[in-house]
């Protein structure tokens, strides 16, 4: 499968039969982002947060996508996704409401993509999300997890592979911080001068790797 990260939490995720999954497309100039138009094409379109513009904005997507949202298993082209009830906040979501991590594979290849996570899971959450190869979480902070609460969570899914998003950028506006805050004092950082990754199951290291995308937009 290749991942491409389109910008802040926008991934097109595309199968070896070509099956092309889009998570969180948004609006350009959404509170500030600046990266580029969505011209991308994709079967799928899982949205975790479905009241921001931010991460909601699927009728952005070319090719009469299938869109995905809310928590419980349901399958689209068939692939079954698993979407985990969570907030967008650390207060239950009276802040800024739900949000739902999404769960599903790809060619073998169990990935979680967190969404507009804003608080550290429960021992149930983590149950529930499983066994996680590849982990896209939300470093910038703000109104997401911070550095520190997105190092937490990925000790808690202890996933093989872990790819940054939703942080401060030349693109992003937000009043967060850079991948760097989230990256100072790891060990196993990648970063790809590319906006796109290859990666195949039996590839895949078994200690934990940060992988750095350059965003495509």
């Amino acid at each position: 499968m290749k991942i491409k990260w389109l910008g802040h939490a926008a991934f097109v995720i595309t199968a070896e039969d070509g099956k092309r999954i889009m998570t969180d497309p948004y609006e350009p100039g959404a509170y500030g982002l600046g990266y580029g138009r969505i011209e991308d094409a994709a079967d799928i379109v899982v949205v975790s947060h479905q009241q921001h513009e931010d991460h909601n904005y699927a009728k952005a997507v070319k090719g009469s996508p299938q869109l995905v949202t809310g928590s419980g298993s349901q399958k689209a082209k068939g692939i079954e996704f698993k979407g985990v009830a969570s907030f967008h906040d650390d207060s239950g979501g009276k802040q800024r409401g739900p949000n739902t991590i999404f769960c599903f594979t790809v060619d073998g290849i169990r990935i979680c993509h967190l969404g507009d996570l804003g608080h550290r899971l429960s021992d149930e959450q983590v149950s529930e999300v499983g066994q996680v190869d590849i982990l896209l979480v939300p470093t910038g902070g703000g109104p997401t997890i911070d550095p520190a609460g997105a190092t937490h969570v990925c000790e808690q899914i202890k996933p093989r592979v872990v790819i940054p998003m939703h942080y401060k950028t030349d693109k992003c506006a937000f009043p967060v911080s850079g991948v760097d805050e989230f990256l100072k004092g790891k060990s196993g950082v990648k970063r790809l001068d590319s906006s796109e990754a290859e990666l195949k199951l039996e590839q895949l290291p078994q200690a934990t790797e940060i992988m750095v995308l350059k965003h495509a937009l």
